[in-house]
């Protein structure tokens, strides 16, 4: 895979700022991974509030940001632009998720607006990496889970109970999905 050409892009809705500071922190780690790796790359960010999904077919990886609201509830950002994800061309792309929730304020719908993200993606013939252990969270369900149970469908975050593991999280699943992404 020849990644001087290639281009990396963050979209994320957010309401409160947590999901736009996590992936400051995304982009932070990637830009830091990809230049000690000899990586040239460029990375962007867009919050989907001002910038169309449609912009992020035009990137070889993308990041989707979502988080999870009240009772298993889509953020508002991704609420009104949800009908757009089926119009994507994403064949042939590659694309990571990541999501915000509360796991002990909202035990039984922890991470659902990521594994509903997910279930939208999946069909689209893209190649979704970045799948995140589920261990170290209570919980008691979410949508967010592989059919095994094993793995969330992307990066789990929760800034709310786990705030002092996110810098970790974040710097591992950077690490994983670079490594996924050029072994493709």
């Amino acid at each position: 895979m020849n990644l001087a050409t290639k281009q990396i892009a963050i979209f994320y809705g957010s309401t409160t700022c947590y999901t736009e500071m996590a992936s400051e922190k995304i982009q932070s780690e990637l830009e830091a991974m990809t230049r000690e790796q000899g990586i040239q790359a460029t990375i962007s960010m867009f919050d989907i509030k001002q910038h169309t999904l449609e912009k992020s077919t035009q990137y070889d990886l993308v990041l989707y940001g979502i988080s999870t609201w009240d009772f298993g509830e889509l953020q508002e950002d991704w609420e009104s632009t949800w009908d757009d994800i089926k119009t994507l061309n994403l064949a042939s792309k590659t694309v990571a998720i990541f999501g915000l929730g509360d796991q002990l304020g909202y035990a039984d719908w922890f991470q659902d607006a990521l594994g509903m993200l997910h279930d939208e993606l999946i069909v689209l013939d893209c190649d979704i990496i970045g799948y995140w252990p589920n261990q170290g969270y209570e919980f008691t369900a979410s949508k967010a889970l592989t059919e095994d149970g094993d793995f969330f469908v992307g990066l789990s975050l929760d800034d709310e109970n786990q705030y002092d593991l996110t810098d970790a999280r974040v710097k591992q699943w950077c690490s994983q999905i670079i490594e996924e992404w050029t072994e493709a």
